[in-house]
């Protein structure tokens, strides 16, 4: 699908681009253009991963002019860039409103003038059932996406909706690992915080095989793992090998759920388990008389402290 193809990845700075390219790159494509407003970030990036395939743009999602120039000859768009971070968001909404909602109608114009094959839009579990405004910018976006598939064009548009990234930059891992190292405490918002989270490598991997299988009007939903975030602060607190790391609880921040969700009450019924990485809700099938009890058992599990601490060993983050 991707030897000798053009490739755009919007947001190709972040965790998740990096991994993508990495693995993208195995695929030997003609080119991927990296395209980000961060310079910093691009030169990093050129030092970490100099390739004579990969180029980069630098531009925002904001300007539909920069993004046109990009996607000339473009073969395959994933759209990674967004404004993430849940309190950044809240603070921010018009600036979220613009990145996320706008951004992603740029993306898809760009994309239908270009005649690009596929965008893959990589949507996150925040948007099922959002309560803050990222999540609600997301899920805006998800219908942006959706809906493009009725333009009349060649553009195929899907969605996948991916969780937390372990060891990604924000998240609670490095986090934790830096306050036990450094304070000698973690801070948890609230003791019973539960979220779903995937590894830099399997998320990637789970992205690639959505879009190879996609065919246009499809919202993916990565199949992750569920743990207390409690759990994890006593796994990396027991690893660190210290016996006075304290627990505060800080309090929760505004916008934040106690538990996420992969798949909202009312996409249940359309929704089914692929196999063991993707789930599928699918806006063209009927609604299903029961739900698939592969989704209500998902939802349903935790991971043990010795399953935590296998997962971040087999990833190497212990």
């Amino acid at each position: 699908m991707y030897k000798d193809s053009t490739i755009l990845v919007t947001g190709g700075t972040g965790s998740w681009g990096e991994e993508l390219i990495r693995q993208l790159l195995t695929f030997h494509p003609k080119k991927i253009i990296v395209y980000s407003r961060n310079e910093n970030s691009q030169v990093e990036l050129r030092r970490k991963m100099a390739n004579d395939n990969l180029f980069f743009f630098i531009g925002d999602i904001r300007d539909k002019a920069a993004l046109l120039a990009a996607t000339e000859g473009v073969d395959y768009l994933f759209h990674l860039a967004a404004l993430k971070h849940v309190p950044i968001c809240e603070e921010n909404p018009v600036e979220s409103i613009k990145t996320n909602i706008l951004g992603t109608q740029n993306v898809i114009d760009a994309a239908v003038e270009n005649h690009i094959k596929k965008v893959i839009y990589v949507s996150t579990d925040k948007a099922a059932d959002p309560a803050n405004t990222y999540g609600m910018t997301k899920a805006l976006g998800e219908k942006l996406i959706i809906h493009a598939n009725s333009k009349l064009s060649d553009t195929k548009f899907s969605c996948v909706r991916g969780g937390n990234v372990l060891g990604s930059s924000g998240s609670v891992l490095p986090l934790f690992q830096k306050q036990i190292a450094e304070l000698g405490e973690v801070h948890i918002t609230d003791k019973r915080m539960i979220r779903y989270f995937v590894s830099p490598r399997e998320a990637i991997v789970r992205l690639l095989k959505a879009a190879r299988i996609s065919q246009g009007g499809e919202t993916f939903v990565m199949n992750m793992d569920a743990f207390r975030i409690i759990d994890l602060a006593e796994v990396l607190i027991e690893h660190s090998g210290k016996s006075d790391v304290k627990i505060i609880e800080i309090g929760i921040r505004p916008g934040e759920k106690l538990k996420e969700v992969l798949i909202a009450e009312n996409e249940k019924d359309l929704a089914s388990s692929l196999d063991e990485d993707l789930l599928l809700i699918s806006a063209n099938q009927k609604g299903a008389s029961t739900i698939d009890p592969q989704i209500e058992k998902i939802e349903n599990s935790l991971l043990t402290k010795d399953e935590i601490k296998n997962m971040l060993k087999k990833e190497k983050f212990i």
